[in-house]
Order: structure tokens, then C-alpha cells, then sequence
């Protein structure tokens, strides 16, 4: 599904990511793991092909980046980030912003067909926020437009879904919400990876974590082989203890290093 083959990113001088080379194969869902600025955000943004690395190789969907086009591969990625809310209009109804995923759109200037419209309410009834179908995008929480972006992500009905921090911002009920749609993925065939820093929102659905720190990568594989005191102590700089319960990590931290 993706691959990433000695991946180096180079931006005036500053080395931001180190020989990263990852492999994402079908079936799987990744968590992309690691402090403010390691380097996490910009992966996303070469899985997507918005950046390019300085060396090394990016294929997504069996289709190498800088040998075909990008813009066919995005159509079959959802992709959910802040800095695409906000290029979205707070003035149009929740209903359409949902309807603009199926063309990947900004926003509608011609008649809408009636399908696509069904389609996005549907979408919105599986979030739970169909009440909001009318009501301008403005007017939602930070939980409710994470939920429209989930829902109009999904329009596509996309082979991979890529999430950079969908739940920032969110309290613990909103996150919470968020979260337990998320995991209800795992019942669509669609590869998710999702960059976070916050490690308990590690939810059942995600099989595979990369831990990322200043640019490199510490370790890559199954969920509770990588997710070890030591290489959280490694990403993070902190001593922890971790347990697992109902399939999620949660960590008690002893000590700053």
C-alpha cells in the first residue's frame, strides 16, 4: 500500500528526516508516533505527495512518486488535517462540506447531484451528526467538524485514510466520541494511518506503530513489540510504565530524563 524506501528530507540546511524507509502493507493500520517536531507531519505530507523526498523512493498504491500522477493517487486517499479545514467555508451547510469529498473539492459552484447528497447525509448519519446536515460549518465544536472531516474524508470511499492529529484540540468526551469512530474502520476495507503524540489514542484498530524521533525512526512493526518502557523512553524522553488494557496502551510516567 505505501512504501518508503531511504527517505531523506532536506529543507535549508536542516536534516527533518533521516533514512526513514517504512512499509505499510494491506490489512494493516499504522500509528506514526513521536514528539512536536520529529518529523511525522512531513511523512504524511510525501504520502500524499505534497513533498518530495531529498533522496529515496516513495510508492503509494503500487505507483512511485515523480514517475506518475499524483493527482490520480490523492483520489484514492482520504485525508484529514487542520490545515485542510482550513480551507473549507465556515458559511456552507455541514451537509455539503461532506459532499465536497466525493470530487475532493473545496466547496460546490455547480448543482449538486442527488445521489452525492445522499451519499453525504449517510455519511453524516454514521458519524451520528446527521442533526447537523443544515447547519452552517462554522457553527460546529472542534469535535463535531473532526467528525465532518472523518465523514467527508470517507466520501471517496478511499483505499488509504492518512489523519494528522484528528483529535487535537478535543476534551476527553469529544476525543473519546472521535476515537470509537475511528476504531469502527477496522469494519471497512481501507488502510488508515494516523499521526498522533498522545499514545492512548492507540486504539484496537491499529496494528502497527512507528515511533519517530528528530527525524528518524527508532522502531517500526506490531503494536506491542515497538511500544516498549525503553523505545517510549527513547521517542519521548521520559520513564514509563505501560499497561495494556482493553487493547489500548496507557503509560505512567516516573521521570523526565
Amino acid at each position: 500500500m505505501i512504501h518508503l524506501s531511504g527517505i531523506h528530507f532536506i529543507r535549508q540546511d536542516r536534516h527533518i528526516l533521516e533514512d526513514v524507509s517504512l512499509d505499510i502493507k494491506q490489512g494493516e493500520h499504522w500509528i506514526l508516533l513521536g514528539r512536536n517536531g520529529s518529523g511525522k507531519t512531513t511523512l504524511l505530507e510525501m504520502m500524499n505527495g505534497y513533498e518530495f523526498p531529498s533522496r529515496g523512493t516513495v510508492d503509494v498504491l503500487e505507483n512511485r512518486y515523480g514517475q506518475c500522477d499524483v493527482r490520480e493517487v490523492r483520489k484514492k486517499i482520504g485525508y484529514i488535517s487542520q490545515s485542510l479545514f482550513e480551507k473549507l467555508n465556515l458559511n456552507d451547510p455541514v451537509w455539503e462540506v461532506v459532499a465536497t469529498g466525493e470530487y475532493a473539492y473545496l466547496r460546490f459552484y455547480q448543482e449538486i447531484p442527488r445521489e452525492v447528497k445522499e451519499r453525504a447525509l449517510h455519511m453524516l448519519e454514521k458519524v451520528r451528526i446527521l442533526h447537523l446536515a443544515d447547519q452552517p460549518l462554522g457553527t460546529l465544536s472542534q469535535g463535531e467538524r473532526k467528525k465532518v472531516m472523518l465523514a467527508r474524508s470517507l466520501m471517496m470511499k478511499p483505499s488509504i485514510l492518512i489523519m494528522d492529529e484528528p483529535a487535537a484540540g478535543l476534551d476527553l468526551y469529544e476525543r473519546e466520541r472521535l476515537l470509537t469512530d475511528i476504531n469502527d474502520l477496522s469494519k471497512q476495507d481501507i488502510t488508515v494511518v494516523y499521526v498522533t503524540h498522545h499514545i492512548e489514542e492507540i486504539v484496537p484498530l491499529f496494528t502497527h506503530v512507528a515511533l519517530i524521533e528528530q527525524g528518524k525512526l527508532i522502531a517500526a512493526g506490531p503494536k506491542k513489540e515497538v511500544l516498549t518502557p525503553e523505545n517510549v523512553n527513547k521517542a519521548f524522553g521520559v520513564q514509563i510504565t505501560l499497561e495494556w488494557f482493553q487493547e489500548r496502551p496507557w503509560i505512567k510516567v516516573i521521570e523526565p530524563r
